[in-house]
C-alpha cells in the first residue's frame, strides 16, 4: 500500500467515557433491562470461530452457561491445532499490511470501536457480561462499557506519544529518527472470564501497534468477547488481524506456544497458569525467531492496612466495596485486612452491620449487589475455604459464611477474622466474597507494616487508611513493593485507564501497566535510523595523521 504522508494528524482530545449510573426510571436502565430481556428472550445464540473473516464451525460445540440460573446464553465452536495453523498463517499474511497501514488509520479503526461500544452496542455487550459473566448494572457498566472503550481511546494517544518519541539530537548533515515497529511474528493473548474489557485490550493494544493476534477467549466470557471482536470488524479492522479461537486452552495455546514465529504472550489470568507458560516458552526458547515478549498479570492477595489514625467508617465501606463488589472476582479485590485493635470494636460492628445489609441474587435484580460467582469449580473452592475457617480453631466468621447453588452460584459475603498471623486465607487467594481480617496492637504499627508485606507472594494493589501524615508516609514506604498500585484513603479496587495504571509484581505479573504507554512499548522493536546528507573526503579520521 502506498499512501501519501500529506500531514501530521493529532489524535482527537481523549477523556475517559461518562460513567452512566442506571437509576430507577432512568432512560439508560430502561434500555439496559430491554436489552437483557432481548438477550434472554432469544435463547442462546452460537458463537463460531473466526478465522480471517471467516465463521468457522468444527461440530465440537461447548456452552457458556448463565451462573446466574445455569441457563445456556450461548454455545460456541471449539478450534483444534489445524484451525490454530489457519489461524497463525491467517495472521501473518495480514501483518505486512497491517503494519504498513498509517497510524492514523490504524487508530480511527480504535477510536471508532470505542464510539460504537459507548453508543451503538452499549447495552448490547452490558447484558452479555452481566448474563455471561455474572456481574450486575454498575460493574458491567464500568468495565464493558467504560473501561473498554477508555482502553481503546487512550491507547491510541499512548501510542501517538510514542511514535513522536524522536532523538533529540542530530549532528551536523545528520538526520536521526527511531522507527516503532511491531513484532516479527504473532502476539498470542489469552484473556480472563472477570473482564471484558481485558478480554478486548489484550488483544488491541499489540494491534494498534501493527502486530497481528491469535486470541484464545476464556469460556466464561466468550459471547462478551465475540460481540467485541464484531465491533472492531465493523470499526473496519481488517480480516486476519486479530483471530478469534475459541478451545481447549492446554492443546491451544500449548500449540501456539510451539510456532517459530510466536512473538509474544499477552496474559491475565491465574499465576500457576503463568508461570507454567513461562516455562513453556523457556524450553521452546531455540524454536522462535526471536525472544518473546511475556507480559501477564495474574493473582492477589491484596490489602487493606488500617493505621489507628485511620477513620473507621471509610474503612468499613471501603472495605465492603472492595472485598465484596464483583463477588471478590477482581484480581485487585480486598481479601485481607489490618486493623489497629483501638479501632477494631467499631470497625467490627460496622463491618457487621454493612455486610448484613447485603442483598444477594441475580443480575437482573438491579438491587443486587452481589451476584453469582462465576462456576462451578469457583463455588466449590471458596466454599472449601469457608468450611476451613469454621473449622478452624484460630478463625472465627463473623458474617456471612453460608452458600447456596441450587439454582445458581450465590455466596454470601464473608467475614473471617483469625489471631494467626498466617492464616491460610490471609496467604492465599480465593477469588471470591471472601475477606480475612487480623486485628494487631496499635502500637505496634510497623510490625503490622513488615508482616504485611511479608505474609502474601503477592504484590498486584493495597490500600492505606490514615489520616495521620506521617503515617501515610511510614506506610507508603515500608509497603512500595508489596503492590503495584497504592492506594491512599480509598478502597484497592477501581484502577481507571488514564488515571491510575495497572499491574503488579511478585508472583502478580509483569507490572507492564495495562492503560499506558509502558505496555504499549513491550509490542514494539525500535529501529534506530541515521541518514547522512553529506559524503566523506577521506576513511582516516584526525587522530589518524
Amino acid at each position: 500500500m502506498t499512501t501519501p504522508q500529506l500531514g501530521h494528524f493529532a489524535i482527537p482530545a481523549i477523556e475517559n467515557e461518562p460513567l452512566k449510573h442506571y437509576v430507577p426510571g432512568s432512560a439508560e436502565r430502561a434500555a439496559l433491562v430491554r436489552a437483557l430481556d432481548d438477550m434472554k428472550a432469544a435463547g442462546p445464540v452460537h458463537v463460531p470461530i473466526v478465522i480471517n473473516g471467516e465463521k468457522i464451525k468444527t461440530g465440537k460445540v461447548q456452552q457458556q452457561i448463565n451462573p446466574s440460573d445455569k441457563s445456556v446464553l450461548c454455545t460456541y465452536e471449539e478450534a483444534d491445532t489445524a484451525l490454530l495453523q489457519k489461524a497463525i498463517d491467517g495472521a501473518l499474511a495480514a501483518r505486512t499490511s497491517w503494519e504498513s497501514m498509517p497510524f492514523a488509520d490504524r487508530a480511527a479503526i480504535f477510536l471508532k470501536a470505542a464510539d460504537l461500544l459507548a453508543t451503538k452496542y452499549r447495552y448490547k455487550v452490558m447484558a452479555a457480561t452481566m448474563l455471561g459473566q455474572g456481574k450486575n448494572a454498575w460493574q458491567a457498566e464500568i468495565d464493558a462499557a467504560c473501561e473498554l472503550a477508555d482502553f481503546w481511546r487512550f491507547n491510541t494517544k499512548y501510542a501517538e506519544d510514542i511514535y513522536s518519541t524522536q532523538p533529540p539530537k542530530n549532528s551536523p548533515g545528520v538526520w536521526n529518527r527511531v522507527e516503532y515497529r511491531g513484532l516479527e511474528g504473532f502476539i498470542l493473548a489469552v484473556s480472563p472470564f472477570n473482564f471484558t474489557a481485558i478480554g478486548g485490550n489484550l488483544g488491541s493494544a499489540p494491534a494498534l501497534m501493527g502486530n497481528v493476534i491469535v486470541w484464545k477467549p476464556a469460556p466464561a466470557a466468550i459471547y462478551s468477547n465475540y460481540l467485541v471482536l464484531e465491533i472492531l470488524h465493523e470499526a473496519g479492522l481488517p480480516a486476519g488481524v486479530m483471530q478469534f479461537i475459541p478451545g481447549d486452552a492446554p492443546t491451544i495455546v500449548g500449540a501456539a506456544l510451539q510456532h517459530r514465529d510466536f512473538a509474544g504472550l499477552h496474559f491475565t489470568g491465574s499465576t500457576a497458569v503463568f508461570k507454567k507458560l513461562w516455562k513453556d516458552i523457556g524450553n521452546n526458547i531455540d524454536v522462535y525467531r526471536q525472544y518473546p515478549r511475556i507480559v501477564g498479570e495474574t493473582g492477589g492477595k491484596n490489602m487493606h492496612m488500617v493505621h489507628k489514625s485511620a477513620d473507621p467508617a471509610l474503612v468499613v465501606q471501603q472495605t465492603i466495596r472492595s472485598a465484596f463488589e464483583y463477588q471478590g472476582q477482581k484480581c485487585s479485590a480486598c481479601s485481607r485486612a489490618y486493623i489497629p485493635d483501638n479501632l477494631w470494636p467499631t470497625i467490627k460492628a460496622g463491618l457487621i452491620r454493612e455486610a448484613a445489609a447485603i442483598k444477594v441474587g441475580p443480575v437482573t435484580d438491579f438491587s443486587n449487589f452481589v451476584t453469582p460467582v462465576i462456576n462451578q469449580f469457583a463455588f466449590d473452592k471458596i466454599k472449601s475455604y469457608i468450611e476451613y475457617a469454621r473449622s478452624a480453631p484460630d478463625a472465627e466468621i463473623i458474617a456471612g459464611g453460608t452458600y447456596d447453588d441450587s439454582k445458581g452460584f450465590f455466596i454470601h459475603p464473608t467475614i473471617i477474622v483469625t489471631t494467626n498471623p498466617k492464616f491460610k486465607t490471609l496467604v492465599e487467594e480465593i477469588f471470591g466474597p471472601v475477606v480475612t481480617l487480623y486485628v494487631y496492637p496499635a502500637a505496634d504499627y510497623d510490625g503490622a507494616l513488615a508482616l504485611a508485606d511479608s505474609t502474601s507472594e503477592y504484590a498486584l494493589t493495597c490500600a492505606l487508611f490514615a489520616q495521620d501524615r506521617a503515617a501515610v508516609v511510614k506506610g507508603s514506604n515500608a509497603l512500595r513493593n508489596a503492590g503495584g498500585n497504592f492506594y491512599i484513603n480509598d478502597k484497592c479496587t477501581g484502577a481507571v485507564v488514564g488515571q491510575q495504571p495497572f499491574g503488579g509484581s511478585r508472583s502478580s505479573g509483569t507490572n507492564d501497566k495495562a492503560g499506558a504507554a509502558a505496555n504499549l512499548l513491550r509490542w514494539v522493536s525500535a529501529r534506530a535510523i541515521k541518514e547522512s546528507f553529506l559524503p566523506i573526503e577521506t576513511f582516516l579520521y584526525p587522530s589518524n595523521q
